[in-house]
């Protein structure tokens, strides 16, 4: 498949009509490459499902799994647009016109789909991958995990077979198949998390960016992984139950599904910081998705670079939620009513355009709802339509496009326009606002308190938009003004992750860009650590534009092992949020609590005493002690990696706590837990965070005694 593509793509400008269509064909082959680019790391496949006969079929060799023949090709999972196969049901996306045939014809196997169920599988043996692989004639020898048959895989159970006889899982390293196992769904056999492979891979050790969990997702988490492109979903995720995981493999599912709407309006992956993306930035590329964007929510909001600071008070009040509706009031009062009525030279004539006229044509605007901006464009069109009407009635014809342009960009036209719906551009907004007390308080009547309009009002006004030193929470309020005066650009589907330390305001930037679409919304409520963090999911999809979302609760965690989780669990009772607590099916892992005398030596022990075991290491503390720790591990002779960084080849990272949220670790070394809680006021937040990194081995080295939670 790769052979094809690459020599499709060698030789397409031969076969091209235009430059245009060179061009076009060329993204196309060369995204069709980089899709089927190779991991030597996996395998192609690390499951089979064998349907069992039917009845009437039942033999003691017409379902065994070394004869269960090779019949996929018949309901399997090859996309259009492999040119050796294009029957019509192949690939079972129901997105695609080539998809459903008459009489339906499906690959998920649910009963009542057109008379398709479980039944129609009986006897085939299907191998599952990350992604679907044809032999050189197109047929079918993986499905794609997406493929609505590779359902079964992750779902079927003892109790509901599904029609599976049996489930094969394969064991793997280094893209090498080392082993596997079977259950006999048929006889009762089911091993659950009990499965030897399955607790392997999820135990596997782990250096460098975050890896998908096909072969391991769990039938909760597929069911969220396979929700409805309309549907909204919040994932309350305790630690280490995969919520992340489940962001991305929706993101992928839904790509597969209805690939072309998607490639049209776009995905959209919003994390917390540029190392969380760094650090989850393999994971969609491994499955073949290469075009979706990812971006921290200042990316997004970044039309003004950020080139100062907010006080703590003065960044709380920008992101309150009631700032959108300062924000629009102060929109609308730039809005106003005609007085005068205009006179038009065009020629030998002149147009007159009375004042009832034209206050019908500003009401109407207004009534409409539109963003300011197009608003001011649709009066100048009703304006020159009203010239437009005159003309006709005078001159006995339509005048011409050039006409109307000229009319349009008249003085008396432009005139009126700029008197009663000037011109605005959203810096210039928020810099009138933050720059006059008389026209915020205007605004802000009834929303927000004399103190409050004081913190917001520049003790230094800079003279334009284009002088000012803007904050990051000033990002936000240009972004809100942009979205009263222009239109954005939005998203079929967006994924949030780390949700919960999202403000009202920055849940208002994505919303505008998920207007239309659907989202997928992850984090915890626990480790919420800004200011304004949410304690109420319900609260946050309100501002997202998304109340009926449904929120679903992951408790059950296969990371983080269960001594970790507890000893992490202590801190819950002090965080004021209601969540439930976390539990781990991990019995294995170590947790060491040790008093010191000296951090840094102790620290440099501890490293050392890491490295002999697998996997990555993270050496956690307050931001004002990674410097020191750092060259302390440098002065040993220690490489080390930075959080932004996890493919630079180092085994050990230095992590300033407010970068950690969303990273594991193997080995997690926490350095003064006393000193990360004191450095920021929901600092008990943010070492619950911490604390939860580790996916093997949590050390916590202290000379400060411990908060009283975790006595």
């Amino acid at each position: 498949m790769r052979e094809r593509a690459e020599a499709l793509f060698a030789t397409g400008d031969q076969v091209a009509g235009d430059a245009y269509a060179a061009e076009t064909l060329g993204r196309t082959l060369a995204r069709r490459v980089a899709e089927l680019a190779d991991d030597p790391t996996t395998p192609l496949f690390f499951g089979c499902l064998d349907f069992g006969p039917t009845t009437a079929d039942a033999s003691p060799e017409h379902g065994s799994h070394a004869g269960a023949g090779d019949r996929a090709g018949d309901a399997a999972d090859s996309r259009p647009g492999d040119a050796a196969n294009s029957r019509p049901a192949a690939n079972g996306r129901p997105g695609d016109a080539a998809d459903n045939p008459p009489g339906g014809d499906r690959l998920d196997g649910r009963p009542g789909d057109g008379g398709y169920g479980w039944a129609d599988h009986a006897g085939r043996r299907y191998h599952v991958g990350r992604r679907h692989v044809t032999d050189e004639r197109g047929e079918p020898l993986v499905l794609d995990w997406r493929a609505p048959v590779s359902r079964a895989f992750y779902r079927a159970s003892a109790r509901d077979p599904q029609g599976v006889r049996v489930r094969r899982r394969f064991g793997f390293s280094n893209g090498m198949l080392t082993s596997f196992e079977d259950e006999h769904l048929d006889r009762g056999e089911e091993l659950g998390t009990a499965s030897r492979i399955l607790t392997a891979e999820i135990e596997r050790p782990r250096v460098g960016p975050m890896r998908d969990i096909v072969a391991t997702i769990q039938p909760e988490q597929d069911e969220l992984v396979r929700a409805d492109l309309a549907d909204s979903i919040c994932v309350q995720g305790a630690p280490g139950t995969g919520k992340t995981a489940v962001g991305l493999h929706r993101a992928a599912y839904l790509l597969y599904l209805h690939r072309e709407r998607l490639r049209r309006s776009g995905v959209l992956i919003v994390g917390p910081n540029r190392a969380f993306l760094s650090y989850i930035a393999a994971v969609l590329p491994a499955l073949g998705e290469v075009e979706v964007e990812q971006a921290t929510v200042e990316d997004l909001v970044g039309r003004a670079p950020a080139r100062a600071v907010d006080v703590p008070a003065v960044a709380a009040v920008k992101h309150d939620a009631r700032m959108a509706e300062v924000l629009r009031r102060a929109v609308d009062a730039h809005i106003g009513e005609p007085i005068e009525p205009i006179m038009v030279s065009d020629g030998s004539f002149r147009w007159r355009i009375g004042l009832e006229a034209l206050h019908r044509v500003v009401a109407e605007t207004r009534r409409e709802g539109l963003p300011y901006g197009i608003g001011r464009e649709r009066v100048r069109a009703r304006v020159v339509s009203l010239l437009q009407r005159q003309a006709e009635a005078r001159r006995a014809e339509s005048p011409s496009d050039t006409w109307l342009r000229r009319m349009g960009r008249s003085r008396p036209v432009t005139d009126f326009l700029d008197a009663v719906w000037p011109a605005l551009t959203p810096e210039g907004l928020v810099h009138a606002l933050l720059a006059d007390p008389g026209r915020l308080a205007a605004a802000a009547d009834g929303l927000l308190n004399i103190d409050e309009q004081a913190l917001l009002t520049w003790a230094k006004t800079p003279r334009t938009a284009k002088t000012a030193k803007w904050t990051a929470a000033d990002a936000v309020l240009i972004d809100e003004a942009a979205g009263l005066i222009e239109r954005p650009a939005g998203f079929g589907h967006v994924v949030v992750d780390e949700a919960q330390d999202l403000s009202p305001m920055q849940c208002r930037a994505i919303a505008r860009r998920s207007e239309h679409g659907s989202i997928t919304l992850l984090g915890d409520l626990a480790q919420g650590t800004a200011p304004w963090a949410a304690t109420d999911w319900r609260e946050s999809l309100v501002h997202l534009g998304k109340p009926d979302a449904t929120v679903v609760p992951l408790t059950v965690g296969f990371r983080v092992p269960a001594a970790v989780v507890a000893f992490a669990n202590r801190l819950l009772p002090a965080l004021a949020v209601d969540v439930p607590p976390a539990e781990s099916l991990r019995r294995d892992g170590a947790l060491d609590v040790r008093t010191v005398s000296d951090l840094s030596t102790a620290t440099m022990a501890e490293v050392r005493a890491a490295l002999a075991y697998e996997g990555s290491i993270a050496v956690i503390a307050a931001d004002a002690a990674v410097d020191g720790l750092r060259a302390a591990l440098a002065a040993a002779g220690m490489e080390t990696a930075t959080a932004d960084d996890p493919t630079a080849g180092a085994r050990v990272t230095v992590v300033p706590a407010t970068l950690v949220k969303g990273l594991e670790y193997d080995h997690v070394i926490v350095v003064e837990p006393a000193a990360i809680v004191a450095a920021e006021p929901r600092g008990l937040h943010r070492l619950y965070v911490v604390l939860t990194r580790a996916v093997s081995r949590l050390s916590v080295l202290h000379s400060a005694p411990l908060p009283a939670e975790l006595r």
